[in-house]
């Protein structure tokens, strides 16, 4: 059957080869063929089936056995792909062990299954790129742990800080998502194998031990309980992805709010033509950011549907289930392109403490009125110093002055006495920003060895 395919817009910047290889049609069949395998294998194991029926439907659960055209052709028939692909490993045997293909299981066990797979290695995936861009974070939080700028709070300028301690904020966000990742991939590597009730009647009295050995071969967990209308797991991996491609936007807001021509303070890794306008020459928009901002709104509103997905009814969906069939490999490909980008532009992000430090004096130093408050407090109490400095503060503003000189015209004499030495420094008032850098990076580099001991298991 012809069918066309719905045009996607520049998919290369709007998502992932590896997690489109990982959902691809190839892939899903392949992990239909090897639940298939499994479970002949398991069942010979435990008796259900002779060994060498087992064999042979192991052996021809390949990808060779399968017509692909023909699958999706009858499959569109059926409403459902198993029945043809069974049919399709059936004819490849002899009498004997055809009778014994799918023996017990239905379709949803088989593509739970290999979804659960497929779910699997993109965690795995997308625990690759987290890791690429927290790296490309942390080495950030490390270089500017004491490079001063201003701390934006409702977008306006607020007290200093540093930009290694802005970054720090996003690294801790990174080392939690870490986690996130690793206890959604032990919540969604689980067999499925109950048959077509969730009783598991037609497998017989070695059902948990089939259920065993076909999770063992295919490295799941097994479980007692079936899962067919229990969709948690797979809604927590949708909003696993859509949760990661949200952090990685807003690393990707930052960095557009902070490469305005008006702020300067860090822009894009160029190129020839990168991000440049068809009629303005002398643009270079910041396009990865653009495009992950894009990837993760997207991701947002198609993980919602996942809840609807779990409303699935009795013991089989009567519709909910398809709602995963489109939103899964969707959400996982757009997770995975909005952290490779952003990763991307992590690494390659020029970072201007010039524009920084300039940017800090852009109000006639308002930006410490803070500062000025608290060295204050201990005489006035923090109510009047509030007081006396948000007065200074209006005047400096509304008569484009320096915000220690009308502190001065303000004050009375003993409070001259209280402020000290005019005006404060910035680099002197950022608190513990060089602790913030220092804790991120630990938490950050002691995830990673936890996920590297993860990985040896």
């Amino acid at each position: 059957m012809a069918t066309r395919q719905t045009f996607k817009l520049l998919p290369e910047l709007f998502g992932d080869g590896a997690m489109a290889e990982i959902f691809s049609a190839e892939s899903t069949v392949l992990a239909w063929l090897r639940t298939e395998a499994a479970l002949a294998l398991a069942q010979a194991e435990a008796g259900v089936i002779g060994p060498d029926d087992a064999a042979a439907i192991a052996a021809a659960c390949v990808p060779a056995t399968i017509d692909l055209p023909r699958l999706w052709a009858e499959a569109v028939n059926v409403g459902y792909p198993i029945l043809p692909l069974i049919r399709m490993i059936s004819a490849a045997l002899p009498d004997g062990p055809n009778g014994r293909v799918h023996y017990g299981a239905t379709t949803q066990d088989i593509m739970d299954t290999g979804l659960a797979l497929q779910m699997g290695a993109a965690l795995d995936h997308l625990a690759a790129l987290l890791a690429s861009f927290g790296d490309a974070v942390a080495g950030m939080v490390a270089a500017h742990a004491g490079t001063v700028v201003a701390a934006r709070t409702h977008a306006q300028q607020a007290v200093p800080t540093t930009f290694g301690a802005k970054m720090a904020v996003l690294l801790a966000e990174l080392t939690r998502q870490r986690e996130r990742v690793a206890a959604a991939a032990g919540h969604v590597r689980v067999v499925s194998l109950f048959g077509a009730g969730g009783t598991s009647a037609a497998m017989g009295e070695r059902s948990s031990e089939v259920r065993a050995g076909v999770a063992g071969l295919l490295g799941l967990r097994t479980t007692e309980v079936p899962w067919h209308v229990a969709r948690d797991g797979v809604a927590e991996f949708g909003v696993t992805c859509a949760s990661l491609a949200a952090t990685a936007a807003r690393f990707a807001r930052e960095v557009v709010d902070l490469s305005r021509t008006e702020v300067g303070e860090v822009r894009e890794a160029g190129g020839h033509h990168r991000g440049a306008s068809s009629t303005m020459p002398q643009k270079a928009n910041p396009i990865g950011c653009e495009a992950v901002i894009g990837m993760s709104g997207t991701a947002g509103a198609l993980s919602s549907g996942l809840f609807r997905a779990m409303e699935a009814g009795h013991e089989r969906a009567a519709g909910e289930w398809q709602v995963e069939w489109y939103v899964v490999p969707l959400l996982a490909e757009l997770a995975a392109g909005a952290l490779a980008t952003a990763a991307d532009v992590a690494t390659g992000l020029r970072v201007y403490p010039e524009a920084m430090r300039a940017n800090l004096d852009a109000e006639g130093g308002l930006i410490m009125a803070e500062a000025y408050m608290m060295r204050l407090a201990p005489a006035l109490g923090r109510e009047r110093a509030h007081d006396l400095v948000y007065k200074a503060a209006h005047e400096a503003r509304e008569g484009g002055r320096a915000l220690a000189d009308a502190l001065r015209d303000v004050a009375g004499p003993g409070d001259l006495e209280s402020l000290g030495a005019l005006p404060i420094p910035p680099e002197s008032y950022v608190g513990d920003a060089g602790a913030i850098c220092a804790a991120a990076l630990d938490a950050w580099r002691n995830e990673a060895r936890k996920q590297a001991r993860r990985n040896e298991r």
